[in-house]
């Protein structure tokens, strides 16, 4: 599936469902919600894996995924992200390339989860086994599927141009979407992810995402940390409790009009397609937040 092709199935908006929210989903419910996204009129719903090192807060990225395409009838499905750490990259490979196969043009894969001391060496190589595998195995589809990587800083903007087919940023500002576009150029993927809390109490609603970041995302030498830092926010908003300001620019909150207008700006500035991340208890109020969004961001469904 070509970047232009991919752009044109997957339309403005998508879905970002937490991991750990579909692991507590028993997968009837799962099924059910499903279902509901797509009538809404969402183009794509993706998820996450998490680290091997981590406790299991989610479901096997592919196992997960292929349950979704198999729910779904036209629907855009992407791994955000499946961790490069989780399997071989043969393995990555083959898992992409028979979801892409059984579902055409529905996929896409999302890669990341690299660390050490050197991980965008580490991730280059992975992206190396993977293409190898690709053509050692040739009674594969090709080219079976796009990829996108979870790229935030410029060495990893090169990566991508280099190797993959765009970019899924993760729990970034607007600001930030503007950046990966003129980094990558208007002919890769720009696809930013946008934390939302339907909440017009504005301590409520920041005390959601602060909770997410002092789960480890927010440390200090988090690559998230580090590209707010990068983008201009200064030490003392990074750090501790973080500012309201950079609280405010990374998730959206207040009432519909007003989180529809911050999922739009993202379009403007450079986005191809934004993924919704309603912030919930449970799937199924996740989808009722996104039901709520729906008239806004697609007034002709």
């Amino acid at each position: 599936m070509t970047v232009a092709e991919t752009r044109r199935r997957l339309g403005r908006f998508g879905v970002w469902i937490p991991p750990f929210v579909l692991l507590s989903t028993p997968v009837a419910m799962q099924r059910r919600e499903l279902v509901r996204i797509e009538r809404l009129g969402y183009g794509s719903v993706w998820s996450g894996e998490t680290p091997p090192v981590a406790p299991v807060s989610g479901r096997e990225a592919f196992t997960q995924h292929g349950l979704m395409l198999a729910t779904t009838d036209r629907i855009t499905v992407g791994t955000g992200i499946a961790n490069i750490s989780v399997r071989a990259a043969g393995s990555m490979h083959t898992g992409a390339a028979t979801l892409a196969e059984a579902h055409p043009d529905r996929f896409v894969l999302g890669l990341g989860g690299q660390s050490g001391e050197r991980p965008l060496a580490h991730l280059r190589d992975y992206l190396d086994a993977m293409d190898d595998a690709g053509r050692r195995l040739t009674q594969l589809p090709a080219p079976p599927y796009p990829r996108v990587l979870a790229a935030l800083g410029p060495r990893a903007h090169q990566l991508a141009r280099e190797r993959a087919d765009g970019v899924h940023p993760f729990l970034q500002p607007v600001a930030h979407t503007a950046v990966a576009r003129a980094a990558v150029g208007p002919d890769l993927l720009v696809i930013p992810h946008q934390a939302v809390v339907l909440e017009t109490d504005a301590p409520a609603a920041r005390a959601q995402l602060r909770r997410i970041l002092s789960l480890g995302a927010g440390a200090p030498e988090s690559p998230y940390t580090r590209n707010y830092r990068r983008l201009g926010y200064s030490e003392a908003e990074v750090t501790g409790e973080r500012s309201d300001r950079l609280i405010d620019d990374v998730l959206a909150w207040g009432d519909e009009t007003t989180v529809a207008a911050r999922l739009t700006a993202h379009l403007d500035a450079g986005a191809d397609h934004v993924l919704v991340n309603p912030f919930a208890a449970d799937l199924t109020q996740a989808v009722d937040q996104l039901e709520r969004l729906a008239p806004l961001l697609f007034p002709a469904v």
